[in-house]
């Protein structure tokens, strides 16, 4: 495998967003861009690196019955075969990369926003689902998600948290299943259209590296690091990759 360093980064990066319930798609695509990887192989990757993150979670999740089926499945029903479309799609390398760079933005802003956000929903009542908004918005982050290769739950987990869809553990749990789901039908949408030069070998060591750094992480960064810190500090570090992507992918920066 060439770039061992990827290792150590995606260690980190799994460690650090198990510690506050994502699965860090935002910044493998991050460090990823950085190479001269596929952008196909490259989605993949970070989709995958999800999927090992967050299993683990969200069983816990469902096992402590923190999932509310019925205000759930509204918003996984449609972006799962949006995210499968979204992956389907034909991109060309610098319009993924552009979108890749805007989306890296967004996230940041969101992920910086979301201890207060959060906090705002904390005693918050569940209130009964609203299916036609919760389609909407899982249906179009679920588009978005495959099309970019992340699953969408540090988008999600905001947007919840500000219309106060349910109290922060709900939604921490809803936003851990709904990237599980929507990185298993991104990965099924990618195998249409994978390129011969993908290293598979790499993959499988990024995968137990971000397997070793989500369990670590799950069990030890909530009690010796502050969550907000974490969180804080991933939102600057996203918001620089973005830039950085969208500088060297922008025709008005080349």
């Amino acid at each position: 495998m060439q770039h061992w360093e990827l290792l150590f980064f995606f260690f980190v990066i799994a460690f650090v967003y198990a510690s506050v319930g994502f699965g860090g798609g935002s910044s493998y695509l991050a460090v990823l861009a950085l190479y001269p990887l596929a952008f196909q192989e490259i989605r993949l990757i970070a989709l995958l690196c999800n999927v090992v993150v967050v299993t683990g979670g969200t069983v816990l999740f469902i096992r402590h019955r923190q999932v509310d089926w019925k205000k759930i499945i509204p918003l996984v029903l449609v972006s799962v075969p949006m995210a499968f479309l979204g992956a389907s799609l034909r991109l060309e390398q610098d319009t993924f990369f552009v979108l890749l760079g805007c989306s890296l933005l967004v996230a940041a802003v969101l992920l910086w926003m979301q201890n207060h956000l959060a906090g705002r929903t904390e005693k918050t009542v569940a209130t009964p689902p609203r299916y036609t908004r919760d389609g909407l918005l899982g249906g179009s982050l679920g588009l978005l998600s495959g099309m970019v290769g992340i699953g969408g739950g540090i988008f999600l987990a905001p947007l919840l948290n500000l219309i106060r869809w349910d109290s922060a553990k709900r939604i921490a749990a809803t936003a851990s299943l709904f990237i599980l789901v929507n990185s298993v039908a991104g990965i099924a949408g990618q195998l249409t259209q994978l390129p011969a030069t993908v290293d598979f070998s790499r993959i499988l060591w990024l995968g137990i590296a971000v397997l070793a750094g989500g369990q670590l992480g799950s069990r030890l960064a909530i009690v010796r690091f502050n969550p907000l810190e974490i969180r804080r500090l991933t939102a600057v570090l996203i918001f620089v990759a973005g830039i950085e992507v969208l500088y060297n992918h922008l025709p008005l920066f080349n």
